[in-house]
């Protein structure tokens, strides 16, 4: 990743505005969603180039479905690994 783009996780939609987080810095940002060029989805992962001065061209970003698909690749393996490790029964406390 270059570092005139970043990339940017759609966490959540609230109404009009599409809450992101930037991957690797969990930097968030609240953007109308007017402001994006294509639809999105909770869970997608945005491609957002950056202006020369460094901010987010919200206008230019697209989604990357390899990418999002990549995420929930290592989500799964990080469930499957918790599973394993889980001995099973009830908690007692």
């Amino acid at each position: 990743m270059s570092e005139r783009q970043s990339e940017w996780v759609v966490d959540r939609i609230e109404g009009d505005v599409v809450v992101l987080v930037e991957d690797g810095t969990g930097t968030s940002a609240d953007i109308p969603r007017s402001e994006l060029s294509s639809a999105v989805s909770e869970g997608d992962v945005l491609r957002v180039p950056n202006h020369e001065d460094g901010s987010p061209d919200w206008a230019s970003a697209s989604p990357d479905e390899e990418l999002r698909q990549a995420r929930l690749a290592r989500a799964q393996e990080v469930l499957d690994e918790l599973k394993g490790r889980d001995p099973g029964g009830d908690v007692v406390l």
